[in-house]
C-alpha cells in the first residue's frame, strides 16, 4: 500500500462530525438524543433564493461558469461589501468559491510558503489550524480568557509576530464564542498590524449578519481603511441566510491576492455550484425579513440559554455577542466522578459522558484550542433547548 503524504496525516477528522455521527448511530439503536453540536440554522433558506435556484435550473442554467464566479453575484457582492461595510471593491477583487472554508483554503495555499507562521487566536474554529498545516504553515496560537471576551488584543499580537508571520486570522462573531470586534479593538489590532506590512489579515465574517443588542457590525478593513491591502475579509450565505448545503462562500481583498486564489480554485474545484450562485444573488439582493426574525429568535434563545447554563452548578458562560453558539466553562466539572465510576478528567470526557448518560450531543472546547470548556449550538427550537438543558442540569446532580 501506499503511503500516506505527511500533511494528510497532520489533519486531524473534525469532532463535530465525529459526534454527530456517533449521535446519529445511538439514534439509530433507538436512544434519544438532543444534538446541539452541529452550527447550522435551523431556519429555512430564503424563499427568494430558493425560487431563484428552481428558476436557474428550469432556465438550463447549470453549465460551467467563470471559476471566480458569474458577473451579477460578484457585483451584488461588491455593494453588499459597500452597503454594509463601507468598503470598496470591483468585482475583480471579489472571489465566490464552495462555501467559506473554501475561501479560507484558497487563500492558505497561495500566500503561506512552508515554515509561515499563521496566528490563530483560541478559541478558534476547528478548520484555521489544520488547513495551516495542509498550506504547510505553521499554527500559532495565542490564547484568550472569559475575561476578556475571548479575543484577542494588540498587546498580545505583538507578542507573537516575527518576520515570518503570514496570516491573521480574526473571526467575528466567533464561531465557537459569538463574541464580536468592537470598532476600538480592531483599530487596537491594526496598530500592531502596522509594523507588519507583509502580514495577510484573514477576517472571516461569517456570522455578520447575526448580531444582537443593537450592536453594530464592524469589520477589520472597515476600521483600518489603510490596511485594506493587507486584508482579505472573508463571508458568504451559509448562515445569514440559512444556506449552508448551497455551499457559496465569497471574499474580497487585493486583486494580486484574489487572482492568485483563482488559480487555486481553477485547478481543484473550478466554478462554484451554477444553481447556487443564482440563489445566493436572490439572497444578497432580496428582503431581510426573514432574516431579521431569524435574529430575533436567536437572540431570545440566546438570552434564555446563558441564564440557564449559569443555574447549573459547574458551569458557567458569558453573554455572546452574536452568532448561535454558547461557551460554558465545565471546570467546575472535571475531576468529579460520575454514578458509573468514571472521572471527568477533561472536557472531552464531559462531552462523552453527556452524550451517554443526558442524551446530548455538544463539542469539547478542546477541539476549539480551549481546554475545559464546551460549545452549545442554540440552531435548535426553544422546546427542544429546554429538554436538553433539563437533562444537563439533571445529569450534574449526579455528579460527586
Amino acid at each position: 500500500m501506499r503511503r500516506l503524504s505527511n500533511r494528510v496525516q497532520q489533519v486531524k477528522p473534525s469532532a463535530t462530525l465525529a459526534i454527530t455521527a456517533k449521535a446519529a448511530e445511538m439514534r439509530a439503536a433507538g436512544k434519544s438524543v438532543i444534538s446541539l453540536s452541529v452550527g447550522e440554522p435551523d431556519f429555512e433558506t430564503p424563499k427568494a433564493a430558493r425560487e431563484a435556484g428552481i428558476a436557474a435550473i428550469n432556465s438550463g442554467f447549470t453549465r460551467y461558469t467563470a471559476v471566480a464566479g458569474i458577473p451579477e453575484l460578484r457585483k451584488a457582492v461588491a455593494e453588499k461589501f459597500k452597503r454594509d461595510n463601507d468598503l470598496d471593491y470591483s468585482p475583480e477583487d471579489i472571489m465566490v468559491s464552495t462555501g467559506g472554508k473554501q475561501c479560507i483554503f484558497n487563500l492558505l495555499m497561495a500566500v503561506m510558503n512552508p515554515g509561515d507562521r499563521a496566528i490563530i487566536p483560541a478559541p478558534y474554529w476547528v478548520s484555521y489550524p489544520d488547513m495551516v498545516k495542509l498550506a504547510e504553515g505553521t499554527p500559532v496560537i495565542v490564547n484568550t480568557t472569559a475575561e476578556n471576551s475571548f479575543k484577542i488584543t494588540g498587546a498580545q499580537l505583538e507578542e507573537v509576530l516575527c518576520e515570518n508571520s503570514k496570516v491573521l486570522f480574526l473571526n467575528s462573531p466567533s464561531n465557537p464564542t459569538g463574541m464580536a470586534y468592537t470598532a476600538e479593538e480592531l483599530a487596537d489590532i491594526g496598530r500592531v498590524v502596522r509594523k507588519y506590512p507583509d502580514l495577510i489579515v484573514a477576517t472571516d465574517d461569517m456570522y455578520e449578519k447575526i448580531l444582537f443588542d443593537g450592536k453594530k457590525f464592524a469589520t477589520f478593513a472597515q476600521v483600518n481603511p489603510d490596511l485594506k491591502d493587507q486584508t482579505v475579509t472573508l463571508n458568504g450565505v451559509s448562515k445569514a441566510y440559512c444556506m449552508t448545503g448551497w455551499r457559496i462562500g465569497f471574499c474580497a481583498g487585493p486583486s494580486v491576492i484574489i487572482k492568485a486564489m483563482g488559480k487555486i480554485q481553477g485547478q481543484s474545484t473550478s466554478n462554484p455550484n451554477s444553481i447556487a450562485q443564482k440563489a445566493a444573488l436572490a439572497a444578497l439582493t432580496g428582503p431581510t425579513d426573514e432574516l431579521d426574525e431569524m435574529v430575533r429568535t436567536y437572540e431570545t434563545r440566546r438570552t434564555w440559554l446563558v441564564e440557564a447554563i449559569n443555574a447549573i452548578p459547574g458551569m458557567h458562560a458569558i453573554m455572546p455577542d452574536g452568532a448561535f453558539y454558547v461557551f460554558p466553562s465545565v471546570d467546575g466539572w472535571i475531576g468529579k466522578t460520575t454514578p458509573s465510576g468514571i472521572t471527568l478528567s477533561d472536557d472531552v470526557k464531559v462531552c462523552e459522558w453527556l452524550l451517554e448518560e443526558a442524551g446530548v450531543a455538544l463539542v469539547p472546547g478542546t477541539e476549539f484550542g480551549s481546554p475545559g470548556h464546551i460549545r452549545f449550538s442554540y440552531a435548535v427550537s426553544q422546546e427542544v433547548l429546554e429538554d436538553a438543558v433539563n437533562r444537563i442540569a439533571k445529569a450534574a446532580t449526579t455528579l460527586s
